[in-house]
């Protein structure tokens, strides 16, 4: 069950989380090597294969979700969880803004048509707590809408994990200086300009107003059926690792024997030949 792996001991003590406004509260260990990362990284996903070919087997439900600052670390903890196991299992949700028709609904309605079936895992890259953070910060929803869905969250939280689902709750935590400086990254990397949207800068202006909003939000949501874990993302690659590793300790997934298939002669031919045609290739450029 879980990784099995034994906790190594770095250069700086690991101090508990005091909350999540003083991430300067743990103490930084030095730079993670590449070489390190991609070994450790390689072992996670091993085990979440395994974690895979055991919820398929079991039937098992489980909702992972990332919440946190833009520019936090969601979408490369993310990435990093699917990347050698099957979208078929592991299902990953990024929901648009709603459209009208969406806001006349029940306002979870549209997040609970993405919980899993049997033998699935659904990560939300941002989820139901929309409404706690950009929506209520910027003015999307009304007080009242606000008010009532910090108090009726744990209960929806709880009637998930009551019927069986497993509910994994992650708030990525990055400090305003690092914030910053990923920002300035994106202005001047071609390559991620389309990150910075119009929403990022009003919340990179409204840095309080959202601390003001994750603090009620965790306050009220941080319930013993469904906890929120934080994590301190400064450090992407230590993030990513420390967050997955977190993710295969909490679900009690058990390796599924596996038997390698053998693989069968292929057919003869039968006269097939390659038909003479002209065809466009693509440049071989590299």
């Amino acid at each position: 069950m879980g990784t099995g792996s034994k906790k190594k001991k770095g250069k700086s003590k690991q101090l508990d989380v005091p909350g999540p406004e003083d991430v300067q509260g743990i103490a930084v260990p030095e730079k993670m090597k590449n070489k390190d990362y991609e070994r450790e990284i390689f072992k996670l996903q091993t085990e979440l294969v395994k974690l895979q070919e055991w919820v398929k087997a079991t039937g098992a439900r489980v909702v992972i979700l990332f919440e946190g600052r833009d520019a936090a670390g969601k979408g490369g903890t993310i990435k990093r969880i699917v990347e050698r196991v099957s979208p078929r299992v592991f299902r990953v949700v990024a929901l648009p803004a709603p459209t009208e028709r969406q806001k006349s609904q029940i306002y979870l309605q549209r997040y609970i048509e993405h919980l899993p079936a049997g033998g699935e895992i659904v990560i939300f890259d941002r989820s139901w707590y929309n409404r706690a953070g950009v929506e209520h910060v910027m003015g999307f929803c009304s007080k009242d809408a606000y008010t009532k869905f910090l108090k009726n969250c744990p209960n929806f939280e709880m009637s998930i994990v009551y019927d069986g689902i497993i509910l994994l709750k992650y708030w990525m935590e990055v400090s305003e200086k690092e914030q910053h400086k990923r920002f300035l990254a994106r202005i001047k990397d071609t390559s991620k300009r389309w990150k910075l949207s119009p929403m990022d800068l009003e919340s990179h202006r409204r840095w309080y107003d959202f601390s003001r909003a994750r603090d009620a939000m965790l306050a009220a949501t941080d319930i013993p059926q469904a906890p929120w874990y934080i994590v301190p993302s400064d450090d992407k690659t230590r993030a990513r690792l420390n967050c997955i590793a977190d993710i295969l300790s909490r679900i009690p997934y058990e390796e599924i024997p596996y038997k390698p298939p053998k693989l069968p002669p292929r057919q003869k031919s039968h006269g097939y030949e390659e038909p003479k045609l002209q065809h466009q290739h693509v440049a071989q450029r590299y």
